[in-house]
């Protein structure tokens, strides 16, 4: 039994982080706190906890903490626990580091481009936006007002004439000149400025600019500069709920309805609604909306820089606005609607919620009707939650890949996905590719390690399933239940046979049938997911020089040979005395270089 009393007589009254670990040593549950003693003696003598908090509270065998320097510290730990750990009662967000940005590289004409993942020393980044077409309106209309180039720098530097892009108007062409880097700049400053809100700003640089051209009578440029400002005007004028004021908010609501809860975030950037994005937490179950509203706020925000201005639907309190504040290294407010503008775009924000959770429901459904239907063709008592499907990418016996796809109730798993390179088989053979891949995926799940799962679907005939089922017997796994889904006449849809280990026949269900539908969708993608890894593994393969494989040729030695022969094929065509005039290159080297090359 866990002494609570001296446990929190043993606790600082301190900002820091706190775990809460069952008797195992599990971690439960991770905080934050302003003070450490008085958010942890909090669970242990308030009497009004919430029942997921109280069945966590029943289960606590001991506590850790971390003493941070403040709780801004804390928050970012926190986070970071909370994605390493994935404790089973906190209210867990996807970490969604793949919000897209727009980036202007750090070349000395730099280029405009979509961006997702990690960031680029020296490059600048906006953002983040809520999903990807809002970035890539934000890029057509800076391409077609500031004529900045989106092309890849191995492009970039070797062209003699400009693109298509610059014969459209859509790219000043500096590449080759066409615009000084001096005007190139100043065009990138201006696109800054309108990324960062300043819209009014851009267009009175641009009207003066204008003027300018015109009052020196230079006509041509100043009707190029009349048409940027009306392409401005005429996507600024443009009403997506907007605000007069050049203001930067996020827009960040929390709704419960019918047992789904779901975290609408909306952006305005510069006074333009650029679109919102619905997130369904995990753990969340008995979880008030301002408990998830809260877990939002620091798990995003940590990974995420904040607007000046935050509207929420629920109160939050001060401690975390000033937390928010301290991540963000600007001051942040957190507040309630205080305008007409604003309450349009919590009102919009609380309906697109609403929709979210109605689709949300719809799709769960679908589901659950496709996997019952599928449990009730099978036969198996248990329901269906975990299905995973197996299938084998080669050409001609090169490069064999193994895919292995999961869908857990319904819906496919990206990240548990997993590919295997095939090695040690003989060419061609499907059956010993699917039999080491099943040994791989399952020699743990049979050691109690891994995750069981409630049906294998595999991707092939009668061999490649027997192939599968004497595998799992090997391993001990003889009851996992195994399907055969082998193509039909003419590899035509609908005519897929499911071939049932022990079954005295095939089964052929109808095309329209919800539980061939989910099979046809899962064989799909791991055939997808295997392909892709096939061509990446053999494009890998014939981009190798041959020259990488001889011993004792390394970097250096490769770069000198082919710049001295002018590529491989005149390496090939060179004798060992002349190799041997190579700096580096003795004769045995050159021997050897000659023979593996012949």
């Amino acid at each position: 039994m866990l002494d609570s009393k001296a446990l929190i007589r043993s606790l600082p009254e301190e900002p820091g982080v706190y775990r809460m670990l069952d008797a195992e040593g599990r971690v439960l549950y991770v905080g934050k706190a302003k003070a450490l003693r008085k958010r942890v003696a909090s669970y242990f003598q308030k009497s009004d906890l919430s029942p997921r908090i109280r069945l966590m509270v029943g289960q606590v065998a001991g506590v850790e903490v971390t003493v941070t320097r403040s709780e801004a510290e804390a928050l970012i730990l926190e986070n970071n626990l909370i994605k390493s750990l994935a404790p089973k009662y906190n209210i867990l967000f996807r970490d969604d580091k793949s919000y897209p940005y727009i980036a202007l590289s750090a070349d000395a004409c730099p280029r405009i481009a979509f961006h997702r993942g990690a960031f680029d020393k020296g490059a600048r980044y906006f953002g983040p936006f809520p999903n990807a077409q809002a970035v890539r309106e934000s890029i057509h209309l800076l391409q077609r007002v500031f004529l900045l180039r989106t092309c890849e720098n191995a492009v970039y530097q070797n062209r003699s004439r400009p693109c298509l892009l610059h014969q459209i108007g859509r790219c000043s062409a500096p590449c080759v000149g066409r615009i000084s880097e001096i005007d190139y700049s100043a065009d990138v400053r201006l696109a800054e400025m309108f990324l960062k809100g300043r819209h009014g700003e851009v267009i009175e640089r641009l009207t003066e600019a204008m003027q300018t051209e015109s009052d020196q009578l230079h006509f041509e440029k100043a009707a190029a500069l009349r048409d940027q400002i009306r392409s401005l005007q005429k996507v600024l004028h443009r009403q997506y709920a907007e605000s007069a004021r050049e203001e930067d908010a996020d827009i960040v609501v929390a709704v419960a309805d019918g047992g789904l809860l779901v975290i609408n975030h909306a952006m305005v950037r510069g006074g333009r609604h650029l679109g919102d994005k619905a997130h369904f937490p995990h753990n969340a179950q008995d979880c008030s909306p301002e408990e998830a509203l809260m877990a939002f706020l620091g798990q995003h925000y940590a990974d995420h820089p904040a607007p000046a201005r935050i509207i929420a639907s629920l109160a939050a309190g001060r401690e975390i606005e000033a937390t928010l504040t301290a991540l963000a290294g600007h001051a942040v407010a957190l507040q309630s609607p205080r305008n007409e503008a604003q309450r349009a775009w919590l009102a919009m924000a609380e309906r697109n919620a609403r929709h979210a959770i109605e689709a949300q429901r719809t799709q769960q459904a679908h589901a659950e009707g496709r996997l019952e239907r599928l449990r009730e063709a099978l036969g198996p008592a248990e329901p269906l939650r975990r299905i995973e499907c197996f299938d084998i990418s080669h050409t001609l016996g090169e490069a064999t890949v193994a895919s292995c796809v999961v869908c857990i109730d319904g819906a496919m798993r990206n990240a548990e996905y997993r590919r295997y390179n095939i090695d040690g088989i003989t060419p061609g053979d499907d059956y010993a590719a699917m039999r080491q891949s099943l040994m791989r995926r399952y020699e743990k799940v049979a050691a109690g390690e891994g995750v069981r799962p409630d049906l294998v679907l595999i991707d092939g005939g009668k061999g490649q399933v027997g192939a599968a089922r004497d595998i799992l017997s090997e391993l001990g796994l003889g009851d996992l239940a195994i399907v055969g889904v082998a193509k039909g006449e003419e590899r035509k849809p609908g005519l897929e046979t499911l071939l049932l280990p022990g079954a005295d026949a095939a089964l052929h269900l109808p095309p329209d049938d919800p539980a061939l539908h989910l099979i046809q969708q899962i064989r799909d993608e791991a055939h997808r997911f295997a392909i892709a890894g096939h061509r990446a593994r053999r494009a890998k393969t014939r981009n190798r020089s041959r020259l990488e494989n001889i011993p004792g040729v390394g970097p250096a030695r490769r770069k000198r040979l082919l710049a001295q022969f002018g590529g491989l094929q005149g390496v090939r065509a060179a004798t060992v005395e002349d190799l041997c005039r190579i700096e580096g290159i003795g004769r045995k080297l050159a021997e050897e270089i000659y023979n593996r090359l012949h």
